[in-house]
């Protein structure tokens, strides 16, 4: 039996299917692409996946993956991408397709983007830099069954990284992700709009790799 990784894009519209609804559109897409996918056994048998690290809704990515089960030996999983990305709706395509080198308990950081349009770059820029000078940024994160706590934010990202593009202004950050840790980006454009005055919403999120803690692209 051999697990094998799919990497896909979950861009634009796509970005508003939820985890759930991803799950059923994935194994509608399997199921009709005919790729020799394992079915686990018993009196209701499904595909069994795995997704690594899934995004919150809204957000968009071009590191995204599932894993399944094939008792395939060979077999060309180049050539499958078009063919499962023929079965998937628009915003999600398949960029890759093998089988899996490392665990998904391996992640431990998402490399993030936030990208804000001319007519909002001059506040962004402002605000984030008020976001770089500041000494600590708290914040309440809500954990597991809705226990919160409150996180310094700038623990886990002392500085973003302002890039300009054109009139525009992209925001790369990392930050933690994983079973033990994770902290979302909308944590900080939180703190932006509650202490900066720049909405959440003036800026789009995207997820761009997923890394392991020896800074090791997740594969």
């Amino acid at each position: 039996m051999t697990t094998i990784r799919v990497w896909f894009t979950k861009t634009g519209e796509a970005s508003y299917i939820s985890l759930l609804d991803l799950q059923r559109v994935m194994q509608r897409a399997l199921k009709r692409s005919g790729l020799p996918v394992w079915y686990t056994q018993g009196f209701n048998p499904h595909i069994y996946m795995t997704f690594a690290a899934p995004l919150s809704l809204g957000q968009e990515s071009i590191a995204e993956t599932v894993d399944f089960k094939t008792q395939a030996e060979e077999y060309d999983w180049d050539a499958a991408c078009a063919v499962l990305t023929e079965c998937l709706p628009r915003g999600v395509d398949v960029v890759r397709i093998k089988p899996a080198d490392l665990d998904a308990n391996g992640i431990a950081y998402s490399v993030y983007e936030v990208r804000y349009r001319a007519q909002n770059a001059a506040a962004a820029r402002a605000a984030w830099q008020a976001y770089n000078d500041a000494p600590s940024a708290e914040v309440i994160k809500e954990g597991k069954r809705g226990k919160k706590k409150t996180i310094d934010l700038k623990t886990h990202l002392a500085q973003a990284e302002l890039i300009e593009e054109d009139d525009a202004l992209c925001v790369r950050m990392n930050l933690p992700t994983g079973n033990t840790l994770n902290v979302n980006p909308v944590l900080l454009m939180g703190w932006l709009e509650e202490t900066q005055g720049l909405p959440i919403t003036a800026g789009n999120i995207l997820r761009t790799g997923v890394y392991t803690k020896d800074h090791e692209k997740f594969a």
